[in-house]
């Protein structure tokens, strides 16, 4: 199976999770997405009255210069940890 199926697969999987990650772990799941299907962060960062949009983007953001296949691997990775 190719990385790009893997990741497919884990997207899929993450959708049916037996339970709710705490919320640093949604973050970071979201960040790895954003970084391995969009690359690096773009934009402005949002105000400090946009809590959310503000912590998406720095987790978003931490992950500035990982290659796609390198995020999409730690996705993967992730989303099998949680599965369990």
């Amino acid at each position: 199976m190719s990385l790009q199926e893997q990741f497919d697969q884990a997207l899929a999987d993450s959708k049916n999770l037996s339970e709710r990650p705490d919320n640093q772990t949604l973050l970071k799941i979201y960040a790895l997405y954003k970084q391995a299907s969009a690359g690096d962060t773009d934009g402005n960062r949002p105000g400090m009255t946009d809590f959310v949009a503000r912590a998406k983007y720095d987790a978003w953001d931490a992950f500035k210069g990982t290659s796609r296949d390198d995020a999409m691997q730690q996705y993967v990775d992730l989303i099998d940890e949680l599965k369990g």
